[in-house]
């Protein structure tokens, strides 16, 4: 048989505990710790939970010598194993072996309830674990045997893309803008910023011009005493006659 080399950890340690001696369970009603004798343990000392791999071990030692005098391998908890009491929450029955295959019960009894909580806890913490353990190599063989997905490229094989949304631009390149203000364009010979001379090379008189040659205090006074000479003035200055 090779030799087990898995690390045995500690999970609890209590300095002291009793053991005693129980009777023939009656019934399927449950142990109870009123019919052993709680005044006249059978043995105390010092109590050790180590873990080996899944395995829980309940070590009962000599506090001084820490020679052991029983052991209760656990396997799952709760189970036939450790077993509570129906009547206090300090006192079990656990299975001890001798490792030759015979095993007894006997009566676990803590003097503090702490140290009975402690001892619960540290089991029942211990097999979570084991429980989660199981489940991730579960996991992990579920996933290790289903087929892997190839994406990767074969030799030869190519990815065409298309893009849409994408539209061209004109031929022609872009169309003219049209002036501001939408205004028509200037004839052709038109000066920038002056005006069109009038037909027949005559020379255009402004306003003032007039008003300086016929100087009178009626401005109104040409229109109405309008004659014959300035009819002809009219004719030669190039204006027509209004009738």
């Amino acid at each position: 048989m090779a030799e087990d080399n898995t690390y045995e950890s500690m999970l609890c340690v209590k300095p002291e505990v009793h053991v005693y001696r129980i009777p023939p369970r009656a019934s399927n009603r449950g142990y109870r710790a009123a019919d052993w004798k709680l005044d006249e343990p059978a043995w105390s000392g010092r109590m050790k939970i180590t873990a080996k791999g899944k395995m829980a071990f309940i070590k009962l030692e000599d506090k001084n010598t820490g020679e052991l005098f029983a052991q209760a391998p656990v396997e799952q908890y709760p189970g036939c194993v450790v077993e509570a009491v129906t009547d206090s929450s300090r006192y079990f029955v656990i299975r001890i072996e001798d490792g030759n295959g015979r095993h007894a019960f006997i009566g676990l009894g803590f003097a503090d309830r702490g140290d009975s909580f402690d001892f619960n806890v540290a089991l029942q913490d211990h097999f979570k674990w084991v429980k989660q353990e199981g489940e991730f190599a579960k996991l992990e063989a579920s996933q290790s045997a289903a087929p892997k997905l190839d994406l990767s490229f074969k030799e030869g094989q190519t990815i065409k893309i298309s893009i849409g949304n994408i539209k061209k631009k004109d031929a022609g390149g872009a169309k003219p803008r049209p002036m501001g203000g939408g205004l028509l364009p200037p004839p052709p010979g038109a000066k920038a910023g002056g005006f069109l001379p009038p037909p027949g090379g005559q020379p255009t008189v402004s306003a003032a011009q007039i008003n300086a040659a016929q100087p009178s205090s009626d401005l109104w006074g040409d229109f109405t005493s309008a004659g014959s000479n300035s009819n002809k003035d009219a004719v030669k200055s190039g204006w027509v006659q209004f009738s």
